[in-house]
């Protein structure tokens, strides 16, 4: 490949970036993996450019690669027998223009890992991405016809994996921000009254990888205000994730993880627990 060749792909590829990563995200439901996807995303296109004969646009070409790369991995992953459930929080922005928020909160991209591979591809493809019917059938060697029948299987699956919850916040809204900065608070003054008080009575906690989900505020307090063993044990760095406000927490001095707040005006509906030391360091960049 030439250097003027490399250098138009180079630009194309970096004006897709963002949006491939969060496709492959959407996908896999894990970032790292999202972020490997995406650079072999950019190397199978180099190799491929030269063959490229734009009989699609580009951007629609490159999503044809990141999403069968997707589909590899979920195909790696089922014949190693990964089971359970594979989920990262994302890393998101106000100043953040190209994804959607809506596209990558939690419970959409949790929901979306309880559908069939093409099936979460075509919904992904069609309803996310806007591809036509016929792009989609391209892009995963389908019938129009079978697309059609999968999108409609897939939003029956999504709706009973993720019903809509009304009311929830943006994490740019003031009320979302005053929540999450009386959330840090609490906790850093390990203020268990504090933390009651930014719940609502149908809150829940779940910790990713635990056994249960703990649900209303009593069994929320029950369940946290253990850990809070006392002022400065705990400190709290503000930041988004999948579009909802979370916070970096450290405990004692050493990096616990990433917590996501869903927020409604009334408090706090659920705290989804990413209990990664090393998400410390992907969030306080």
């Amino acid at each position: 490949m030439g250097a003027r060749a490399a250098g138009a792909l180079t630009a194309a590829f970096s004006a897709e970036r963002r949006g491939l990563l969060a496709h492959a995200y959407r996908m896999l439901g894990a970032y790292h993996e999202a972020e490997d996807v995406v650079q072999d995303t950019y190397l199978r296109a180099l190799r491929g450019w030269e063959g490229f004969e734009e009989r699609s646009s580009v951007r629609t070409w490159l999503y044809r690669i990141a999403t069968n790369a997707c589909l590899n991995v979920l195909d790696s992953r089922r014949r190693s027998e990964v089971s359970g459930l594979v989920l990262e929080p994302f890393p998101t922005d106000p100043a953040d223009l190209v994804t959607a928020r809506e596209s990558v909160r939690l419970a959409f991209v949790a929901g979306l890992q309880h559908l069939a591979p093409r099936q979460r591809a075509v919904l992904l493809l069609r309803e996310v991405l806007a591809f036509s019917a016929a792009e989609t059938g391209e892009t995963l060697g389908m019938s129009v016809p079978a697309v059609k029948s999968a999108l409609q299987r897939a939003r029956a699956r999504l709706a009973e994996a993720a019903p809509a919850r009304d009311g929830v916040l943006d994490a740019s809204s003031p009320r979302a921000q005053q929540l999450l900065a009386s959330y840090m608070a609490a906790w850093e003054a390990s203020d268990a009254e504090a933390f009651r008080e930014v719940l609502r009575a149908d809150a829940s906690i779940e910790p990713l990888g635990a056994a249960r989900v703990y649900t209303g505020r009593e069994e929320c307090l029950a369940f946290a205000t253990p850990s809070m063993e006392g002022p400065g044990s705990w400190r709290m760095q503000a930041t988004e994730a999948n579009g909802q406000p979370a916070v970096v927490a450290w405990f004692r001095g050493e990096p616990f993880g990433v917590a996501v707040l869903t927020v409604a005006a009334d408090g706090i509906l659920m705290i989804t627990l990413f209990g990664d030391p090393k998400l410390a360091d992907v969030f306080s960049r």
